[in-house]
């Protein structure tokens, strides 16, 4: 996913988006398992929802990968790309959110935090396992160099073509949970 998102980006440029969507997921991740439960209820917002939202993102995500047709999402509006003065950045939309810190680890986050009872050693714990999975996130985007070069730009459009399929396949799941989620909250209430 990470090579058919930074395809178009040189090595150097390529680390960065991957040091910088790898930290903005962390703080994202990190902040959700420490206050995402009292933030979605203040909001008001169930987890079904957000599954719901954060599925129907990927899907639109997905589609342009498949069909490399530009549906906005990974570039920038004429007045950005002004502003910023470079090309578009896809470290924070759909890299960090929602790629890396999707509705699915935001959602499992929350549960694991929810489960530890506060139990200070098991939140810790949580929190350790995230930045280990964070860690090991970066590290295959950092390898994603090698991968491009192995595969040759047929090859990464391949990879981009399939990686979209997936996407869908999942941005669909998280669909799918988040509506059966409601559909199981309706008829327990």
């Amino acid at each position: 996913m990470f090579v058919g998102l930074t395809a178009h980006h040189t090595p150097a440029e390529r680390r960065r988006i991957a040091l910088r969507g790898v930290a903005i997921a962390a703080v994202v991740l990190v902040g959700f398992a420490l206050v995402g439960e009292l933030l979605l209820g203040a909001l008001g917002i169930g987890l079904a929802a957000f599954r719901v939202a954060g599925g129907v993102l990927l899907l639109l995500l997905s589609i342009e990968m498949v069909m490399v047709k530009h549906s906005g999402l990974r570039t920038t509006t004429d007045s950005e790309e002004r502003e910023s003065g470079q090309r578009a950045d896809v470290s924070v939309f759909p890299l960090a959110i929602p790629l890396v810190a999707g509705p699915g680890a935001m959602t499992s986050v929350v549960l694991l935090m929810s489960a530890t009872d506060g139990d200070v050693g098991a939140m810790a714990l949580v929190l350790l396992q995230l930045v280990l999975v964070l860690a090991l996130t970066l590290a295959c985007f950092l390898g994603a160099n090698t991968v491009q070069r192995l595969l040759g730009v047929t090859g990464v459009n391949v990879v981009t073509r399939v990686s979209g399929l997936l996407l869908a396949a999942l941005a669909v799941q998280f669909v799918i949970d988040g509506v059966l989620a409601v559909v199981a909250g309706m008829s327990g209430a």
